[in-house]
């Protein structure tokens, strides 16, 4: 089939490359001259595991393209995708006016019957909002408007498009579904489902299903809160509730809070949306305030521990990116952290394995970015964990003594066992665990 996609951030890329990977011919647009020129050289602007070996190898096979020119692309595919950016506004709303903008240009540009999917995380009723924009130049039987949310998770990305759970399909038009049907086919040959519903209740569930699942991230910090307040160990609470098959076993893991492109945002829309149709969402503003005060909950360890004075003192940082296995640092719970340190009086030295030229954009010369994760101890009161990359699971740990002025760790993603710690005499804080004590200060 010939498809274009509309927008190469991280799930136009993506979505275009995989379709290609299935024997599709793709022409990803984008207005950003330098951005296009960089694709087609075979730079690939995000790190995303496995990304590059089916990116490079359909550039090579002629499969997948990369244009500024969106006229030429519509006029030779059958299917657009709009993977547009939908940042939130001030008042936390979804930014439509990029897939607005596009819709525009579109209705002045097709000339035969296209399928025009809405890819990126909409607001319900914006496939309608499209079409109606479609309409005021084209003819209702040469479009159709589908909205097909993706469920993409930074790290995997490819695998869960080359894999999916489901495929959710919004469309009541026979056509149109034929359409995607025929697209998807090849991606659920092990049986998993294809489902076909309306266009509004598929641009909700996209919403629906980040929400509940921030939310269950959110309900566990609190859990794992309490827990340190009563003394239980919140690691062997989320195995036994994880063990009940009516909750299940993910998403049940605390922390300092959950970050990225789509959670914080898709929350906040979820709950603009109910506000402005007079509806009082009271757990997502309960999660979105649970979110934001986790993120400083190690901080608060922190400063305990060294009495409320971290003037001169340096802190290392391990982890910059919102998860591991990629470079996103977008809601990062380790800038807020950063931030918190700098604020008051301490010196950062930082490593992460992808995300750190990301960060230094931000930071510049105010923090140390180390060369590898142990450059980042030397001569540092305290360790911080802020993200669980799998290189931070076994590490030297005599290495880190020597290095670390005291072997302190502030652990904001539970990494490490605590009686491990305890052998090894680190003092140890983590989220929702019992504290490994030191001798001199009680973290």
């Amino acid at each position: 089939m010939n498809i274009a996609v509309v927008g190469t951030g991280y799930v136009g890329l993506v979505t275009g490359t995989c379709f290609a990977e299935t024997g599709n011919n793709v022409i990803c647009v984008d207005n950003n001259e330098q951005k296009v020129h960089r694709l087609k050289n075979g730079e690939i602007p995000i790190y995303e595991p496995g990304l590059d070996v089916i990116f490079d190898r359909n550039t090579k096979e002629g499969r997948l393209h990369f244009t500024t020119n969106l006229r030429e692309a519509v006029e030779k595919s059958q299917i657009i995708f709009l993977a547009l950016p939908t940042p939130p506004g001030d008042d936390g709303s979804a930014d439509l006016s990029y897939i607005m903008g596009v819709a525009r240009d579109l209705s002045g540009m097709i000339g035969d019957y296209k399928v025009i999917v809405d890819k990126s995380t909409v607001p319900v009723g914006t496939a309608e909002k499209v079409a109606a924009i479609l309409a005021e130049n084209l003819s209702k039987k040469m479009f159709d408007v589908v909205s097909n949310p993706e469920f993409l998770r930074e790290g995997v990305a490819v695998e869960d498009f080359l894999k999916p759970d489901r495929v959710v399909v919004g469309t009541r038009s026979e056509k149109a579904r034929k359409v995607m049907r025929q697209l998807y086919e090849p991606f659920v040959r092990q049986g998993n489902p294809i489902y076909f519903m309306d266009e509004r209740s598929a641009e909700m569930t996209k919403y629906a299903a980040n929400a509940y699942l921030a939310t269950r991230i959110s309900f566990m910090n609190e859990i794992a809160n309490l827990c340190e307040k009563l003394g239980a160990n919140v690691d062997q609470v989320r195995i036994g509730m994880g063990s009940d098959s009516r909750i299940g076993k993910r998403f049940l893991f605390p922390g300092i809070g959950y970050g990225g492109s789509c959670f914080p945002k898709d929350v906040q829309a979820l709950a603009k949306t109910a506000s402005a149709h007079a509806y009082d969402f009271k757990i997502l503003k309960s999660v979105m305030k649970t979110n934001t005060l986790q993120k400083s909950v190690l901080t608060k360890k922190i400063r305990r521990f060294f009495k409320n004075d971290l003037t001169g003192r340096t802190v290392a940082v391990w982890g910059l990116a919102f998860k591991p296995n990629t470079d996103d640092i977008r809601e990062a719970p380790a800038l807020i952290i950063i931030d918190d340190l700098l604020a008051a009086g301490a010196r950062v030295r930082t490593f992460d394995p992808e995300a750190m030229p990301n960060v230094q954009a931000i930071y510049g010369d105010r923090i140390v970015f180390a060369n590898t994760m142990y450059d980042a101890l030397h001569g540092a009161d305290c360790l911080v964990i802020a993200t669980e990359w799998s290189e931070f699971r076994t590490p030297d740990f005599e290495k880190m003594v020597a290095l670390l002025q005291e072997p302190v760790i502030f652990d904001g993603r539970n990494v490490y066992d605590v009686e491990q710690m305890k052998s090894l005499g680190f003092q140890y804080a983590s989220i929702g665990r019992p504290k490994v004590k030191g001798k001199k200060r009680k973290i």
